[in-house]
């Protein structure tokens, strides 16, 4: 193992509330410790499951849609429960992050550790900028982020 830490915002900036996870990662700059690979990835699976290949403990930020939607809230899932969402229901991209775990299991590329961080998301339409409620509840995300890989670190995850 690499002992690698890696936080990947998966997410489109130019859609609206689907830019949280890009959002998420540059907030982190400069607030994880050295080494800590910090990634932006359109979630288009065969990239993701290179990007994390040699990562221990991967940790995703990514938007998510719900019915009925509750714009800011946030989550925190495992890999199976990421995995076990439809693409209906929780992603913002044409591949959600459910499928891409999905084939990453399948092919036994999943990451030794892996969190994902979700924000129900509002607005997904074409134009830059975050809505009010997503916005808000970046300052949140950016902590409970910073916090899980401070955890990897703590358990002898990271270099």
């Amino acid at each position: 193992m690499s002992g690698r830490v890696m936080v990947v915002g998966v997410g489109n900036p130019l859609r609206g509330d689907d830019g949280i996870g890009p959002a998420a990662v540059e907030t982190l700059r400069g607030r994880v410790p050295d080494g800590t690979v910090l990634a932006v990835s359109d979630g288009e699976p065969a990239r993701l499951l290179d990007l994390w290949r040699d990562a221990d403990t991967v940790i995703v930020v990514e938007a998510l849609r719900t019915h009925p939607a509750r714009p800011g809230e946030l989550h925190t899932l495992t890999s199976a429960e990421a995995a076990g969402h439809v693409r209906a229901t929780a992603s913002t991209h044409s591949f959600g992050l459910g499928e891409c775990l999905a084939l990453a299991e399948a092919l036994d590329r999943l990451p030794p550790r892996l969190v994902v961080h979700a924000v129900e998301v509002a607005d997904v339409g074409l134009g830059e900028g975050l809505s009010d409620a997503v916005r808000s509840a970046l300052p949140e995300l950016t902590d409970r982020v910073a916090a899980s890989v401070r955890r990897a670190y703590e358990h002898g995850h990271g270099p």
